[in-house]
């Protein structure tokens, strides 16, 4: 006899499979009608290569300004989310996010040195180099005696994000007010700017990024134990520690760089699975890369169509998950970490 799924499969195989519904859904969104049958059309046309006749506005549309947005959005989603969870499992924590260790603080006076100091620079380049700097130097701060606690790495990484933020601000303060409004709304994180060059530059990273946590994931199971629990079944913690910090700062990187700073999406999306699936990290990695896709695609079509004008989607993630994250605090602080 066939085996039926429980509701809690169901669920998984539906979370699993949302990032196809929030691409169609998104792809809908936007001042400009497109039927159904047309973007279909429009899509199989470019994928298998025959040719169809619908106004070049069409192809404007569908292929330059929401296809890049979209799938943007969903990879900077998955590995704000991937990187969360993973972060999550490394520090034993349901508070933390991938900007623990100084990343974003890091990015933003990356891009705000490029912008107002370096025109000639990629902002993209420069906003990933000095995130990785600051991941760099909070890593190697917080390494003694060839170990580094968990402790001292978040200590370090918020005497680095203080490092990097008083230089933002002294940067703020000498530029002039055009280069200040371009530094103010990268900072707020937006998805406005998507286009075929950022995704192409992204995704390599991103890529590499979420494979290496996918493939390891089971061993986050056994980091969340602890130290002395990995070392009694044969695991380096501190290898793999380096090994999933390397991996998560560049998936969570990679999207800061093309998107800007959106927060809290790291913090709420692994803890939402968390409480819907348990803390298995087997089960809690695929899914956090699949809804933190659908999520911030699904908030970005509300920052950009829900208000008649379009504002940053790193501003309606940060209100929507401020609140969460205060219900955290106190959940945490009555139950701990389990």
């Amino acid at each position: 006899m066939r085996k039926k799924l429980s509701g809690k499969s169901l669920l998984h195989l539906f979370f699993l499979g949302l990032p196809v519904f929030a691409f169609f859904f998104s792809m809908f969104i936007g001042s400009f009608p497109v039927h159904p049958r047309e973007l279909l059309d429009l899509l199989a046309s470019h994928l298998f290569g025959y040719s169809t006749s619908y106004p070049e506005v069409y192809n404007t549309v569908i292929f330059q300004v929401r296809l890049p947005r979209v799938l943007l959005g969903m990879m900077v989603g998955a590995s704000l989310s991937i990187s969360g969870a993973t972060f999550q499992g490394i520090f034993r924590n349901p508070l933390v996010s991938p900007y623990i260790l100084g990343l974003s603080s890091g990015a933003a006076f990356g891009a705000a040195l490029s912008l107002a100091f370096l025109p000639g620079t990629s902002i993209q380049f420069a906003a990933f180099f000095f995130s990785l700097l600051a991941v760099g130097l909070t890593y190697f701060m917080a390494t003694t005696r060839r170990s580094t606690p968990v402790v001292s790495l978040v200590l370090a990484g918020v005497i680095v994000s203080a490092v990097f933020d008083a230089l933002l601000a002294l940067i703020q303060i000498a530029v002039n007010e055009r280069a200040l409004q371009s530094i103010v709304y990268w900072i707020m994180g937006s998805l406005g700017t998507a286009s075929w060059s950022k995704i192409y530059s992204a995704f390599p990273l991103f890529a590499l990024g979420c494979t290496v946590m996918l493939l390891l994931r089971w061993r986050l199971n056994v980091l969340a134990l602890g130290d002395e629990e990995a070392r009694s079944v044969g695991l380096n913690p501190e290898l793999y520690k380096i090994v999933f910090i390397i991996a998560a700062s560049l998936a969570a990187s990679s999207a800061v760089a093309v998107a800007g700073v959106i927060g809290l999406v790291g913090l709420i999306v692994p803890h939402m699975l968390r409480m819907l699936f348990g803390p298995d990290h087997r089960t809690l990695i695929p899914l956090s890369l699949t809804f933190g896709a659908s999520f911030l695609v699904l908030v970005d079509d509300f920052a950009r169509a829900g208000m008649g004008f379009e504002v940053p989607v790193g501003v309606i993630t940060t209100l929507v998950g401020a609140p969460f994250f205060a219900y955290l605090l106190r959940s945490v602080r009555s139950g701990g970490w389990e």
